[in-house]
């Protein structure tokens, strides 16, 4: 039976494992759960839930999802595009990240490991200014980035705007540097002997899609680094939820967390567990269970999520594009160069089959809410390759 996002923010808050790790579609409730965990555990008082998005870090819960990278923005000089800033919403995290804890030096520092040494954050002094009604304004300190390429002998170029993918890099480096420090006082046992009091009651870490928009080379070593920092934190009280939709994160994640440490105390059968996030009827929601001793299949995965959906006659269009995905990731495996030469042996016309999954997996997302009437020749020509592939290229099914 379905559980609402609620309920499985209560099942995620009783279990006490140090880490959850959860894979769900784009669009199921990642970020919805998130938020659901976060009221539940550090309720707003004020009723202000907009404002306590801001926070980002309350008493008892440190998160990072969307909202988080929306308290960056950019600020285009349009009319000359002379001086491109990444701009930050007044909030008390990024106050208290950069002006009372000093983090910048560390943020840095992460941003070119995972970027480039030469590309370079500066963040601003407070200085005055006017404003577009000609009256003097005041910038606070630490509200401004700009970017640019040191380029040695003291210059550098000027200001950049820099990609999708390095400023999402750039704010979960943001995050990271908060979370490293956290876990460093939080490793003191004696809340005594720590060097401030201020992450004593923190319970708990949630952690949702810090990946967008980065190449595979970086993702897997945000992962890898994520994972040996939150074993560094073993002995300690701290949980951790992390939810992505990408497979490979995930994975590796997975392979990850498996593997027990004995210097930090790290156990996987302990500590860790692993889950999928279902959307299912009538709004509700389902968390599976996944073993924790071998991979997640994406590939398997999208085979029974197409089986389901045709035994249960719930066939839409986002099932071309799971069919698609295996196709082009089969065909990659195996050496081809285009993964229409894997119909090649299906039965029927190779070219018609493949102009119908273009024309039925182009410019769409896995969504429960996306409302596509399909015809019964298009529901049984999935069927028919579904089942042609399976039994050409031998794919063992998953059980769960």
């Amino acid at each position: 039976m379905g559980k609402s996002l609620n309920e499985i923010a209560n099942q995620l808050k009783d279990n006490n494992k140090k880490v959850q790790l959860i894979y769900a579609f784009n669009g199921t409730g990642k970020t919805r759960l998130s938020r659901e965990f976060k009221s539940l555990v550090s309720p707003d008082v004020n009723g202000d839930m907009e404002l306590e998005e801001l926070e980002v870090i309350s008493k008892k819960i440190l998160y990072y999802n969307a909202f988080t990278e929306d308290l960056f923005y950019w600020d285009n000089d349009l009319e000359f595009d002379a001086e491109p800033k990444l701009k930050i919403h007044s909030n008390s995290f990024t106050k208290w990240i950069f002006e009372e804890q000093g983090q910048d030096r560390n943020i840095i520092t992460n941003f070119q490991h995972y970027t480039d040494e030469k590309l370079t954050p500066h963040f601003n002094e407070e200085y005055s200014t006017k404003d577009k009604n000609g009256n003097n304004v005041t910038v606070g300190a630490f509200t401004e980035i700009t970017f640019s390429y040191e380029r040695g002998n003291d210059e550098r170029s000027d200001n950049i705007k820099i990609s999708k993918g390095e400023e999402s890099n750039f704010v979960w480096c943001v995050f990271y540097s908060l979370l490293e420090q956290v876990i460093e006082v939080l490793n003191v046992a004696e809340s005594s002997d720590r060097e401030t009091d201020q992450f004593d009651q923190l319970e708990y870490v949630f952690i949702d899609d810090p990946v967008s928009s980065l190449d595979d080379n970086h993702l897997i070593e945000i992962a890898v680094n994520l994972a040996q920092l939150i074993k560094k934190s073993a002995l300690t009280d701290l949980q951790f939820i992390i939810t992505t939709h990408n497979p490979l994160f995930y994975n590796v994640l997975c392979n990850e967390f498996n593997n027990s440490n004995k210097s930090t105390g790290y156990n996987r059968d302990k500590h860790f567990k692993k889950y999928r996030l279902e959307k299912q009827e009538e709004g509700t929601y389902g968390l599976i269970k996944q073993p924790n001793d071998s991979p997640f299949s994406y590939h398997l995965f999208l085979i029974k999520e197409i089986e389901k959906a045709i035994d249960s006659e719930q066939v839409h269009k986002y099932h071309f594009s799971f069919l698609r995905n295996i196709l082009e990731k089969t065909s990659t495996f195996l050496g081809y160069l285009n993964w229409g030469e894997l119909l090649l042996p299906v039965k029927g016309s190779r070219d018609a089959y493949e102009e119908r999954i273009l024309n039925l997996s182009s410019h769409s997302k896995h969504s429960a809410e996306e409302i596509v009437v399909l015809t019964n020749d298009d529901k049984n020509v999935l069927k028919h390759l579904i089942g042609e592939i399976c039994e050409i290229y031998r794919f063992k099914k998953e059980n769960n």
